[in-house]
């Protein structure tokens, strides 16, 4: 038995509502993860910069300045990538959902057509 159990990505059952129209819980659902970040960010980032200058380390001027290099915007673009994901996986798990209807049928012979036209122009 592992010392670390992983947990599934996706909750069985059905998705609880407490509003009439189930994509406002959605939407508050999304809202709600994305403020957790935002909070821990916030913390994380204000315990680091009152390390810092306690240290003498940098100040806020400091980070006011900072221009980023091409790689650390790169990282930046990934990680801010990741968190969307997870902000809209509630979205995303339902349309996985969807998948295999017959009306997605024409959505995905649209997309791949959307695709060949793209790899075409490049």
């Amino acid at each position: 038995m592992s010392d670390n159990p992983t947990l599934p990505r996706k909750a069985k059952g059905e998705r609880p509502f407490f509003f009439a129209d189930p994509d406002v819980d959605k939407l508050l659902a999304m809202l709600m993860g994305l403020a957790g970040e935002v909070s821990v960010m916030r913390d994380r980032m204000d315990t680091i910069e009152q390390l810092a200058a306690q240290r003498g380390l940098f100040n806020a001027t400091d980070i006011e300045a900072f221009e980023p290099t091409a790689e650390v915007m790169q990282q930046r673009a990934a990680r801010r990538q990741e968190m969307l994901g997870e902000i809209t996986r509630i979205v995303y798990s339902e349309i996985e959902g969807l998948e295999g209807r017959p009306e997605d049928k024409d959505r995905a012979s649209y997309a791949e057509a959307m695709s060949m036209v793209e790899q075409e122009t490049d």
